[in-house]
Parts: C-alpha cells; structure tokens; sequence
C-alpha cells in the first residue's frame, strides 16, 4: 500500500491506518479552511507592505509610524509564508464542547470571524499543554501533531478520561514528546513548542511581578523554559505587551544566542532583545578573559562596582576660590557659594557629562542675575563661553569624562584606587594596577558599564548644542516664512493671521525629524529579564542586569552544579545579597535529553565535587553505552559517524579540530545550554581539578542526546 497523502497529511505506509477519514476527516476540514485564510492573509499583507513602501516620504513621528506598521506587517508576513499549515499543533477536545480547539503559534481567525486556531499563549490553550491524567484541566483528548515539509507525517493522540475512548482517537505506545527526543539535532534549537511539558509550560506562565527561579540539572529543558517564557510574557503581560521589544534575554555566550536566534521568531515574537554580558557594553568585543583569580575575585564584588560613584564625583568639585567674571555690560563676582550652588543645580540621578551642561547653564543664570534685564540673554551667553579665564576654571572643575578613562584611572593611579575604594588593602591596590590599564578583560565589564551610565555618553552635549542651534534656525527661518505670508495675506478671513501665534509658528518646525544619536537597545529599561545559566553571574555582573530592569521582574534559569567556581549558598541567599527579594524557586527535576547510559557516568563525575547536586532523572535510553578510546582515533570517530547518522557532533577539548557544517568544536564553557547528537570528549582530565574542573567534564559529557565517546592519551598525529 503506498503512503498516504492528502493536502495536510502525508502519512508513512507505516502509519496507514492513522489516515483512516473517521480519524482526520475533521482536522482536513480544518487545515483546508486554514490554507485558504493563510493566502488570503499573505496576499493582503504583501499589499499593504506594498502600498505602504509606496506612500509618499514623510517626516517626523509620521515615518516612524509608517516605519513601525512596516516592520509589524512585515513580520507578520514572514511568519505565516515560514510556516504555513504547520502554524497548527495540535487539538484539544474539551469536556462542555464538543467541537476541537485547534492550537498555533498565533492566533488565527478567519474572514467570516471563525476561529481557526488559538494561540499557544493565551490562556484557552493552556489545557493543551498543561494537562495531565492526574489534572485534565477539562480535557477529553489532546491530538499532537509532528510536520515535516509542512507535511504532518504523524500525530499522537492521548485520552484523558473515559469519554475519550467514545471518540476516535489513534493511540500509540509512544508519546509525541518522547518520540521527537529521538530525532537528530540542528544547529539550531530545535522546535519543541508543539511537545511542551506541563512542568515546563506552568514555569513559562507562572506569573512575572516577582523574581523566578527555574532550577534543573542537564537536559531538564532550561533553555526551552527561558525562550518560551521570554515570547509568553510579551504577548500575556499587560505590562510588556504595550512595550514592544522590552524584554531581555540573556545568554551566555555567542554560540547560544546562535542556537536560539531562529526559536522567538517561530514562536510567534520579535520583539525580544537577546545578548551576551559581553554585548551590554562596547569593550565587550575585545575584553579577554582575566586570569588572576585573584583579581577576578576583587572585581567580582559589587563594592568595586560602587567604587565608579566617588570616582566621577572626584571631577565634580566647585572652585574653593571665588573669581571676577568681566562681560561687555558688567563685572560680575562668583563666590565661592555660587559655584557651589551651580554645581548642585542638575538633578539627581543625571549622567556627569549631562549634568555638566546643567550646571554651566546655572553658572550662566547665576551671573546673568548680575546684570540688568536689559541684557540680551543670548549674547550674554556667548559672551561668557569666550571667556577663557571662566571657561578654563569650569573645565578643570568639570570636565567631560570618557567612561574608559575612569575605570582605566584606578588600574594606573594608586592614590586615585585608594579614594575610591578605601576597604581595599595596600597589596590589594598594587594587585590591580596593571601596565596597560586599557587592556580590558572581562572582569572589567561590569565596572565599565557603572562608568558608562554614570558619566553618559561624552558627545551628547555637542549633540544638544547642535540640534538647539538647528532648531533654532529652523524657528527663525519659519518666522520669517510666517511675516512674509501674513504680511501678503490679502483674503477677506485674514487666513494668515492665524499663523501669528508663538505656538502656531513652533510647530511648524519639526523637530522629531532633526538627526539624533542611534539608540542603544540594550541600555534598557526593560520590564522582563531572562537570564540562561544564571549560576555563573558575579555580583558585578548582576549589577550589569539590574540596573537595566528597575521592576525587578526576572527570570533566572540555572543549575548550582554546573557553576565552575562553585555554589555553596541557596538561590534565594545568593540573589538576595545581590537586591532581589522575594525570590520564588522552582525545580525541573526531568532530564529529557541525555540517555540513562551517559548520565551513569555523568553523575558520579559531579558528585566527588558538589555532592548535593540536583543530577535530574533521564526518561530515555538509547542502547548506545559510553565508548572509551584513544585520543589518535579521533579523526576517524568523527568521520565514521558522520557517514552512518544525521544531526551534529560536536568535539570538546580539542580546540585545533576542524569544524564543519555538522560538527562543532567547543570548549566545556562555549558548550553549555546547547545538545548534540554526538560529543566526543577529548582528554577530560585536562580539564583540571576540583569543582572547575568536575563541573566542566560534567557539562560536556551531557550534551549529548544520543552517544558520548571519551578520548584520552596522546595527542593525535599532525
């Protein structure tokens, strides 16, 4: 019998009698309506993208709007030409209704208002992946489908309670979930939407007003929890639905953000900034890895992060003497309580750079308030900025900082360090003095960023300046624009007059359109972050974080046994010390990717160093035991593989090993949060002692979601 194929089903011989219409006759009616919705939506969304590319240009808030329906049809229109039918996961068939409910990545209504599919997000399709026979939550059956070429090649049905088998339903011995554990991987996340876990979808919708802590050991489907609830969140939170794109995802290294970058726009969002802590600051790119562990140690604490406040506040210093100020109108004296007061003007809170403006305009009212109101203001200004004598004590008093030169300043001046970190000892202070103090590593990040945010970007007051003038010009140019029509204004209404008002004339100038500064999408605020392998932050680096999300609402997902420095405090004690309170712990306990074979020798790995790790329970074994060889046979364990199987290998430990399209080189850090096929460990004990050492053999040999193969000896031949 050859297989068999319908528009939506294409079904293996094997599974001929799953194609039987009294099973999908339903789900073909359904795909058909949902096909013909789909084009129809295509073919409007590429009009309307058309037509508005087409518009006439505009300026100002009207082409950023146009700009933003451009991108938010554009994305829409790329989802649904992505996807197609396989938009659709599954049904659900519930207890007071009859009739499926069919679930997507995104809602789906059609022309005449049916419902084709609800999104996974919302609150009515929470049963289909929540539901469990202990708790059906309302469900009679759930119907996962598995697609392939946009092809549904098989489905899973499961029964919930006795009505269920009144239905047709197809029952297998093997769920849709630990059937797709099998498949071979990608180098991308592969998409698992369709086969949540109700442990991992309670996680993904639990609530974001307080802190969340998602804890589990290898395999337990962290990153999937942090992925999937990043795209929940933006769409269900009120608080971060109205603001597009305020969410943040961090991850920890650039390999991972590789990994995941194809999942959020799957799930039916684009509107999440991903990044590494490297990406949150420009030195990031270059910074090296710092290996004093000592300095690390120094650099690490949020204290040498607060040390950045009396650093810049050491260039914020009024003059103790007064001086006479000379102008064409008057001399004018500046106490030494008038510059005090200047310097007192900005605001609390205000970037140094920012600030610096704010208090020379206060100095400039200061001894404007020494003349007559006759003088023209603007004059008076110019005026006082030629002085050189005034401008040269302003300058020494408050000078516009680089953020490098502050944090460079306390690697290179001792006496500089001592001030702003008085707790630190003599042999403390000599130990971070290095050479070249701009040789950033990555222990320096955290401090750079605190130096960034508090002195603010140098140019912005050039930036101000400029654009004051242009508006300015602008204004002066549209007055006369407006005297000219108004003064040949011969109408009976005396139309033109109307332009006469100040207001009228100000918004003739369009001052959303003047050029500005590129924003920096990563300086936040945001209303959400999520935070992958979460073990590893410093208190620095967490500084870094929550600077960025003054509500405090994060996710934070890690394993206390995979931290290669180690973990001795509880995460409530570890994340209080550094401001979060309230903190709710849960637990993956699952571990749905590495095979009972491999975790066998995994777990006694582990715990010789942390014996209380939270080593997770594997579901799957594969037959495949552990193989052990010698190091010269790399090249041909590899390549044998790659011959007999699909999916990725991956090679740790061996840096010099060439990479290709289906294999990886990674070191036991470049590997965390991703899974391959096949890893091959190259001497693990190389990897060193103690806890570092213990968690990095532990993270590289459980990756693998199919066989390990532990390499030592030698080294290969050249």
């Amino acid at each position: 019998m050859p297989p068999v194929s319908t528009r939506a089903f294409a079904l293996p011989e094997s599974r001929a009698a799953k194609a039987d219409p009294a099973l999908v006759g339903r789900d073909e009616q359904q795909l058909a309506a949902l096909a013909a919705t789909l084009e129809q939506q295509v073919a409007e969304l590429r009009e309307r993208v058309v037509e508005l590319r087409r518009a006439p240009g505009r300026h100002g808030q009207a082409a950023l709007d146009r700009d933003q329906d451009i991108h938010r049809l554009s994305s829409r229109l790329r989802l649904l030409e992505r996807y197609g039918l396989d938009l659709c996961l599954g049904r659900m068939v519930l207890a007071d209704d009859p009739e499926p409910v069919y679930v997507g990545r995104i809602g789906l209504t059609s022309s005449a208002g049916e419902r084709l599919l609800v999104d996974w997000r919302s609150a009515s399709a929470a049963p289909y992946f929540a539901a469990t026979l202990a708790h059906p939550m309302g469900l009679v059956s759930r119907r996962r489908y598995r697609w392939s070429g946009g092809r549904i090649t098989d489905y899973w049905d499961e029964v919930f309670t006795p009505d269920g088998y009144d239905q047709q339903a197809a029952l297998d011995d093997q769920s849709a979930f630990i059937a797709s554990l099998g498949a071979s991987r990608s180098p991308q996340m592969r998409d698992v939407l369709g086969t949540l876990q109700a442990d991992q979808d309670a996680i993904i919708r639990a609530g974001a007003r307080t802190p969340l802590v998602v804890d589990g050991g290898p395999g337990t489907g962290k990153t999937v929890v942090a992925v999937h609830r990043a795209a929940y969140l933006l769409h269900s939170d009120p608080r971060l639905r109205d603001r597009h794109g305020r969410v943040l995802l961090v991850g920890p290294h650039q390999p991972y953000l590789s990994y995941v970058a194809d999942a959020l726009p799957g799930l039916g969002e684009e509107g999440v900034q991903t990044c590494t802590l490297r990406d949150l600051v420009p030195e990031g790119a270059v910074a090296t890895a710092e290996t004093d562990d000592r300095v690390a140690r120094l650099k690490a604490s949020a204290a040498m992060v607060r040390a950045i406040e009396p650093a810049v506040r050491f260039s914020e210093r009024p003059p103790t003497q007064g001086m006479r100020v000379q102008t064409p109108w008057a001399a004018v004296t500046l106490s030494p309580d008038d510059w005090a007061d200047a310097f007192d003007a900005p605001d609390p809170g205000t970037p140094h750079n920012e600030a610096r403006d704010q208090a020379w305009e206060a100095l400039v009212e200061i001894v404007a308030d020494g003349h007559g109101a006759d003088v023209p203001a603007d004059q008076l200004r110019r005026a006082l900025t030629r002085d050189t004598e005034l401008t040269s004590a302003f300058n020494r008093a408050w000078p516009v900082l680089e953020p490098t030169d502050v944090v460079a300043d306390l690697w290179s001046v001792p006496a500089y360090l001592r001030l702003c970190a008085p707790w630190l000892t003599p042999d403390e202070v000599r130990l971070l003095q290095r050479d070249d103090p701009r040789a950033w590593t990555d222990a320096d990040l955290p401090l750079l960023d605190a130096a960034r945010r508090r002195v603010g970007d140098p140019a912005e007051s050039r930036r101000r300046r400029r654009r004051a003038a242009t508006v300015a010009a602008e204004r002066e140019y549209m007055s006369h624009v407006v005297d000219n029509l108004v003064a040949g204004d011969d109408s009976t209404l005396g139309v033109m007059h109307m332009l006469g008002g100040d207001d009228l004339r100000s918004a003739l100038v369009d001052e959303a359109g003047l050029p500005g500064a590129d924003p920096d999408l990563l300086a936040g605020p945001f209303a959400h972050v999520v935070v992958d392998e979460a073990q590893e932050l410093t208190d620095a680096q967490w500084q870094m974080l929550l600077t960025r999300c003054p509500s405090r609402s994060v996710t934070i997902v890690g394993d206390r046994a995979q931290a290669r420095h180690g973990f001795p405090e509880s995460w409530s004690e570890r994340l209080e010390r550094v401001g979060l309170r309230g903190v709710t712990v849960t637990s993956l306990s699952i571990n749905y990717r590495t095979p009972v074979e491999v975790m066998a020798e995994a777990e006694p790995v582990i715990r010789a160093a942390v014996p209380d790790a939270n080593v997770p329970t594997s579901v799957r074994t594969t037959g495949l035991p552990v193989v052990h060889g010698a190091r010269r046979d790399l090249a041909t364990v590899v390549e044998d593989w790659l011959a007999s199987h699909e999916g990725v290998a991956c090679v740790i430990g061996d840096p010099t090993f060439p990479a290709g399209p289906r294999v990886r080189t990674l070191t036991p850090q470049t590997a965390k949060g991703l899974e391959f096929d096949l890893v091959v460990l190259v001497d693990p004990a190389a990897f060193g002692d103690g806890v570092e050492g213990a968690v990095d053999r532990y993270v590289a040999m459980t990756r693998t979601t199919q066989q390990l193969v532990v390499l030592t000896g030698g080294r290969a031949p050249a």
